[in-house]
């Protein structure tokens, strides 16, 4: 007697199960990166504030590329902990570029998402979950070493 077979076996719907799960991830992530990069892009932004300007190159991650849309941005700069400015932004920013990160150093920029403010560091620090890198300043720090609060524009770069 021939006994019928099944039309997929087990073998057969857990490969397809594993395709549908995977492979979608894997095609993103080859489309758009990873979504922590700590690569530069090709955009540049422009920090005026206190009669000085900076630019700054930003990062190819999600979070920066939001960042971005929101330009431009009147806000404030204020000093915070003896090693930042922050600023706080008009509305928070997407997660999707965090992930821990190494070689921290002066002049990098920021964001921290459980407050919802861009972090701009003039001296050392260390990671923290939350903390997301948008980017780095192209000339140097020095205008965020004044004390006090000051208007700030953010602005893409011409």
């Amino acid at each position: 007697m021939n006994e019928a077979r099944p039309l997929l076996g087990r073998r057969m719907v857990l490969k397809g199960v594993f395709a549908v799960a995977v492979l979608p991830n894997v095609a993103l992530a080859q489309d758009w990166g990873d979504p922590a990069s700590q690569e530069p892009s090709e955009m540049k932004i422009q920090m005026t504030f206190n009669g000085a300007t900076m630019i700054a190159t930003l990062y190819d991650n999600p979070s920066a590329r939001d960042f971005a849309s929101m330009l431009p941005l009147d806000l404030t700069i204020d000093s915070y902990a003896h090693n930042e400015k922050i600023a706080y932004l008009p509305r928070k920013l997407t997660e999707d570029g965090s992930g821990p990160f190494g070689n921290e150093q002066p002049g990098d920029l920021c964001y921290f998402a459980p407050w919802g403010n861009l972090a701009l560091f003039y001296s050392g620090y260390r990671y923290s979950k939350g903390l997301i890198r948008l980017g780095r300043f192209d000339n140097g720090f020095d205008p965020l070493l004044a004390a006090g609060a000051f208007p700030l524009r953010i602005e893409l770069a011409a």
